[in-house]
């Protein structure tokens, strides 16, 4: 997109481009997402930036009414594989906190000057820029759905220290914390903010454009595994429950299944073929947002966790671009008609979904059972974590289990946010039982590649680059 037609996006206010870039209005201050209901700002004011990080540096600072940190992120960033797409996945799981940025370019076989300069010529910023903003916005979620002290909230976010902490609200809100706090939305009459920790996080997960809910909701509930997830509630407001490693602690999420997700229209982009320009929005479905909740142990893993759900539930996706894809053949345009935004599942933990694409279902739940980590406080149903690899390849050393475990825990198979799909693929395949079909589920859901064809199943190139989705639509309609 030029900026003229992002201009355009902003005069419309179409929610769809929310995530994909921001605009700043020079006269003002302020940064927004493109749907921010706020006046039109003139042309000759209005800067644009590929991320929030981005305009923050250029000393911008987020507006109250849009909350423009609360917008799905960049599809393109989910979807890419080269270093600038993993990088920012890696970022987003929290890398740069808990590593730093050494941690993070040592995990993408790169020198720290070299992903610095890489990300900061395409995405306007740099990896600590980025992970600033992030933290921030972790940051905003405790100060206004808890009642956790200021203190606790300072490293819960990730700051080192109070004083940072209070820097960074003051420069990206324009907001002490106790003003943030006290400006927390009411969701309705009597609601409150949870008094503690133990009171779980409440979390809109934001996503752009429909969403085929019930097709993600049936997935897991026919795929969950007793112990570790479970899928209760009446059709069409269904909750899914899971426990959760995290690198601090551990942690349980609530993720209910959102009647009315399932509309909207397929069609363009967002911009017109003939024009460039942007398509009327859709006024019916713009977006939504999945409720969640999330119980940790360590507050510190509040990033991290949304993270994994959003990747659960691809919730980055971008269903327009796909749709238009898609739509346009023969065969899947019924199919697209019929469900649009149709998304393709992930993992909130690509280890343990390579053990159970490659041993099933019921062993699956055998190895929960006989090796997952007991939870120190059960809840209902919910009663272990996944076993780690390191712990099934020295419990269970032989054949292709052995063989798969082992390399996930000594690092010859790395399936993390930032791994090379590529590389990734070849480490599969040379592994002893490991076969095409259970590979590619691997890179479709471990990994998050949009553009896999299992092997036997007739995906043509014109599906590209979005076979994943092809394929969960066949499925879906009963057609595979």
């Amino acid at each position: 997109m030029d900026e003229d037609t992002r201009y355009e996006a902003v005069r419309s206010r179409d929610a769809r481009f929310d995530g994909e870039f921001f605009f700043a209005v020079r006269t003002t201050g302020i940064y927004c997402r493109p749907s921010c209901p706020a006046v039109t700002p003139k042309r000759q004011n209005v800067r644009f930036y590929p991320t929030a990080a981005a305009a923050q540096g250029s000393g911008f600072r987020a507006c109250r009414r849009c909350r423009p940190d609360s917008v799905p992120g960049s599809a393109a960033w989910n979807a890419r594989a080269d270093v600038v797409g993993r990088a920012m996945r890696l970022i987003g799981d929290g890398v740069v906190d808990r590593e730093g940025v050494g941690g993070l370019a040592t995990r993408l076989g790169y020198s720290a000057r070299q992903v610095q300069r890489q990300l900061t010529a395409e995405v306007g910023a740099g990896p600590v820029a980025l992970a600033r903003a992030q933290r921030a916005h972790t940051a905003r979620i405790l100060l206004q759905t808890t009642e956790l002290p200021i203190t606790h909230i300072v490293f819960a976010a990730g700051f080192a220290s109070v004083r940072q902490f209070n820097d960074t609200i003051r420069a990206v809100y324009a907001s002490t914390p106790s003003e943030l706090r006290a400006a927390a939305p009411r969701t309705g009459p009597g609601a409150r903010r949870a008094a503690t920790p133990t009171a779980g996080v409440p979390l809109r997960l934001a996503h752009r454009g429909p969403y085929q809910s019930t097709a993600v909701f049936d997935l897991l509930a026919a795929e969950a595994v007793p112990g570790v997830e479970t899928v209760g509630g009446d059709p069409g407001r269904r909750t899914y429950r899971r426990t959760l490693r995290l690198p601090y602690g551990t942690g349980i999420a609530a993720v209910e299944e959102r009647p009315g997700t399932a509309g909207g229209r397929p069609g363009a982009r967002g911009t017109s073929r003939a024009t460039g320009t942007p398509a009327p929005a859709d006024a019916a479905h713009p977006g939504g947002w999945l409720d969640a909740r999330l119980h940790l142990t360590d507050l510190r893993d509040l990033t991290t966790a949304v993270q994994r759900l959003r990747r659960l539930f691809d919730l980055d996706a971008d269903p327009y671009a796909v749709d238009e894809r898609l739509g346009a053949d023969a065969r899947l345009g019924p199919l697209v008609a019929a469900r649009p935004g149709l998304r393709s599942p992930g993992t909130a933990d690509p280890d343990e979904l390579a053990v159970r694409a490659l041993v099933g279902e019921a062993e699956a739940e055998r190895l929960v059972l006989r090796y997952g980590k007991a939870l120190d406080t059960p809840c209902d149903t919910l009663t272990h974590l996944f076993p780690e690899a390191a712990v099934l390849a020295r419990a269970e050393p032989g054949g292709p289990l052995g063989a798969l475990t082992a390399a996930l825990a000594h690092g010859a198979l790395r399936l993390d946010p930032g791994a090379d799909r590529g590389g990734a693929r070849e480490a599969l395949l040379a592994l002893p039982g490991m076969d095409e079909g259970t590979a590619a589920v691997i890179r479709t859901r471990a990994l998050g590649d949009p553009d896999v064809a299992p092997p036997g199943v007739d995906v043509p190139d014109d599906w590209r680059p979005w076979r994943s989705y092809a394929v969960q639509h066949l499925r879906t309609a009963g057609e595979l």
